[in-house]
């Protein structure tokens, strides 16, 4: 029998206890939702600003030579542009207080709060 339980643990490896992707230090748990509620808004946002743009250009498409609709078709697209450049400057921003200045991770979108006291 022993030798049957070995020849499967060569064949399909050991069997291992299913590893917890919920963190159990609430340090690491609340960073990684902060992390999460942070990605969440970036993809919020950037669909927001994919369907302004398209909104703008197709009642650019749409204007049929009105000048009123045709400048009004231009502010949107102009605003959509400029909020994907305040998006990724807020990130970077984000990212270079987060890992560099207050050195809270060593990547950008996954850290953990620092703690008073001791590790």
């Amino acid at each position: 029998m022993k030798f049957l339980a070995d020849a499967t643990s060569d064949i399909f490896g050991t069997i291992k206890p299913p590893v917890s992707s919920i963190p159990t230090d609430p340090a690491t748990a609340a960073g990684s939702l902060i992390s999460l509620v942070i990605q969440v808004f970036i993809f919020i946002a950037a669909l927001a600003l994919l369907i302004y743009l398209m909104l703008g250009a197709f009642e650019w498409i749409t204007s049929g030579g009105d000048k009123d609709k045709l400048s009004k078709a231009q502010l949107k697209i102009t605003n959509a542009i400029v909020g994907i450049f305040i998006i990724i400057v807020a990130l970077s921003a984000f990212c270079v207080i987060t890992v560099n200045i207050l050195q809270i991770s060593p990547s950008c979108l996954e850290f953990t709060l620092p703690q008073l006291g001791g590790p």
